[in-house]
Order: structure tokens, then C-alpha cells, then sequence
């Protein structure tokens, strides 16, 4: 996802390899990307700073998103992503804060929120992961918070209790994996409805459920399970055109 906001221009997740290839995500996991980028990574023009919730998977980091980073201003990511990538990277603890500041521009600031990247007891497989909740001066309506990859557990039900929150970009998918059988690494459309119904955002924006062999719900999964949400949600939701920029 690409914000741009008040001058500033920030990119999430940056994934720009050609589709095709397969990729390890270790201990026996891995995914192939089925899905292009809507726009080349040489299109983008200057990048203020990357939030990259986690810099050890390809379908959040690729080689060609990698290459890219270089490039940022500043790369905002776990403390342990950030001490493998080193350079300009920030590393932050959930509910941490760091700033971005620059003449002209209004100051953004950015709190890493909780997120489990499976079920209880598989940190070893899957590492640390971060979402982001902004904040900047001038900002009509509350934050503007992205969940990262995570199932709905009790960190994540936290932002409810200590955000308000306007916009929510929410990475679902219901990844699954052959070795681990039913279990999930990421929201389903029907966790993604509870958390609506508690963070209770003006908009949701569904993201990371394209695109990748292991998205095992895409978008019907995902409108099915909304349109039998109370109005409130359902009507929260709103798609965005891949590739095109849309005002929010």
C-alpha cells in the first residue's frame, strides 16, 4: 500500500518480484506469488519511509522490495527486523513510537500495535511481527492504523481499548499451510468482521488476501462473510481499485 498524506509518502510490505516464484518461509512453509505489482517498483517515485511489519517473509519483503529500501528515508519495522536490516531502520516494540519529521510537512507519528503471526505457541516459525497506527497534525478523524499480519488474539483487540480509529487497512487472507493443516497465520474474513465490530473504523480497507498461493479466502470469502455483518461494519467496508489512486 502506498500512503501519501500531507507531502509524505509512505509504502508498506514492499513486494515487486514478477509472479512465479516460490519462496520459503521456514520450518517447511512456503508460498509462489501468483500475482505481479500493479506498478514497478522504478514507478514509484520518492519513498519517505517503509513500514514493513516484518522483513523475514517474501510476501511482505521480496528481493525486489529488499533492493528497494536502500532508497527510503526511513524504514520502520520490528527491533529485530531492523537489526538484521540495519542502515536507516527503526526498530520498535509494540505500542513503541518513533516520529517523522521534516520542514513543511506536518510530524507523523507512528506506534508499532501487537500482532501474532499464527496460533498460540508458534513464535519460533513465525517471528516477530508489528502493525502501525499514524497520527499527524491536522488529521480530521482518528488514527489511521494498519494491522499487519496477525489473527485476532488478545493483542490485537487491545488497539480497540486504546485507539480510535478512522481508517483500517486489515491483512486477511486465512493463510493456511499444507505441514500445519487447519491452523491460520493471518485473519479470516470472519475475525476480521469481529474486530470491525470492536475497533468500530469509519473505513475498512481489506488487504493482503491476493495475489499468493497460501491466501486461501479471497474477496467473495471476504464480501460473504461482511455482507451478513451488522450494518455498521458492512457498510464500513470499501475496496480499493488495485494499481489506482483513491482518495480516503
Amino acid at each position: 500500500m502506498l500512503i501519501e498524506m500531507g507531502g509524505w509518502r509512505l509504502l508498506t510490505d514492499p513486494t515487486f518480484d514478477s509472479p512465479g516464484r516460490r519462496y520459503s518461509f521456514g520450518w517447511g512453509t512456503g508460498s509462489r506469488k501468483t500475482v505481479g505489482p500493479a506498478i514497478d517498483a522504478s514507478d514509484l517515485g520518492t519513498i519517505d519511509a517503509v513500514l514493513l511489519s516484518h522483513d523475514h517473509h517474501g510476501d511482505n519483503l521480496d528481493p525486489a522490495g529488499r533492493a528497494l529500501l536502500p532508497s527510503a528515508g526511513v524504514v520502520v519495522t520490528t527491533v529485530s527486523g531492523a537489526g538484521r536490516l540495519g542502515g536507516a531502520a527503526r526498530g520498535l516494540e509494540p505500542w513503541a513510537t518513533t516520529r517523522l519529521e521534516a520542514d513543511g510537512r506536518p510530524t507523523v507519528e507512528i506506534t508499532a500495535t501487537p500482532c501474532r503471526h499464527g496460533p498460540p505457541l508458534t513464535h519460533p516459525l513465525v517471528g516477530d511481527v508489528i502493525g502501525f497506527a499514524l497520527r499527524w497534525d491536522g488529521q480530521e478523524h482518528g488514527v489511521l492504523w494498519i494491522s499487519g499480519d496477525t489473527v485476532l488474539y488478545d493483542g490485537v483487540r487491545e488497539v480497540a481499548d486504546r485507539l480510535d480509529v478512522d481508517t483500517a487497512l486489515l491483512h486477511l487472507g486465512g493463510v493456511r499451510f499444507p505441514l500445519t493443516g487447519p491452523l491460520r497465520y493471518t485473519m479470516t474474513a470472519a475475525e476480521a468482521v469481529e474486530l470491525c465490530g470492536l475497533v468500530r473504523p469509519r473505513t475498512a480497507i481489506p488487504i493482503h488476501y491476493e495475489g499468493w498461493k497460501h491466501f486461501k479466502q479471497g474477496r467473495d470469502a471476504i464480501e460473504q462473510e461482511f455482507a451478513s455483518a451488522p450494518a455498521d461494519v458492512k457498510n464500513s467496508v470499501r475496496w480499493l481499485p488495485i494499481g489506482d489512486p483513491v482518495a480516503v
